[in-house]
């Protein structure tokens, strides 16, 4: 396997190498520490209605090969267990845990009508195409019960998924981010200023160099 931390924009950078540095307070560990300690295994959903779930944030949000995977569905599945909302719904939405259980249903509907099996054993370019009229609105199923799929799809599939996504420290490695600013905060905020406790991007041809200064990053 490559070395996740010698390859992409920021070389040698590790988030959480910061941890015990004045980066982080002991608020700032137990979040994270937190969010990489979530298993790649449902608390709230079936069994069935993960696997749809896995194979809808797989194409909604691939991963780069050769690093480890930010857990989506986990996370996507805990905020449910949690009944986390988002401080407001549209009138014709229901709430997130039947939003979630009614689109995947739907999922594995269309599936098996039109391809014979559930969305999670269909190809990447079918998932994608049963995706994309999700997100038109052209989706359509008894089990969405009348909630719209392009609403869902913005207010919940891209909202959740890419957000739980950039919520995970390999996010801020692969893009090079300083992690939460407490309790040391950032103060060089001007286009291309950068400062000691943030990592350096890798010019054209420049990568050993990057990695060298990244590895010493605190």
């Amino acid at each position: 396997m490559t070395d996740r931390l010698t390859t992409g924009r920021y070389p040698g950078y590790d988030v959480t190498s910061k941890r015990n540095t004045p980066s982080w307070n002991d608020k700032t560990r137990e979040v994270i520490d937190a969010r990489l300690d979530v298993a790649s295994r449902p608390a709230f959903l079936s069994a069935e209605e993960w696997l749809t779930l896995v194979a809808l944030c797989d194409r909604v949000m691939p991963q780069p090969e050769g690093r480890p995977r930010a857990p989506l569905a986990a996370y996507v599945d805990r905020q449910l267990l949690a009944g986390k909302t988002k401080g407001y719904r549209f009138a014709d939405m229901p709430q997130p845990a039947e939003a979630w259980k009614r689109a995947l249903a739907a999922l594995d509907e269309v599936a098996t009508r039109e391809k014979g099996r559930p969305f999670a054993h269909l190809t990447q370019g079918d998932q994608d195409a049963m995706l994309h009229r999700m997100a038109t609105g052209s989706f359509v199923a008894e089990a969405l019960k009348g909630m719209p799929a392009a609403t869902f799809w913005t207010s919940h599939v891209i909202h959740d998924v890419i957000g739980s996504y950039y919520a995970h420290p390999e996010a801020w490695n692969e893009m090079g981010w300083g992690g939460p600013a407490s309790p040391r905060g950032y103060v060089r905020l001007d286009l291309d200023a950068r400062d000691s406790w943030e990592p350096v991007e890798a010019a054209a041809g420049g990568e050993d160099k990057a990695r060298r200064e990244n590895s010493r990053v605190r």
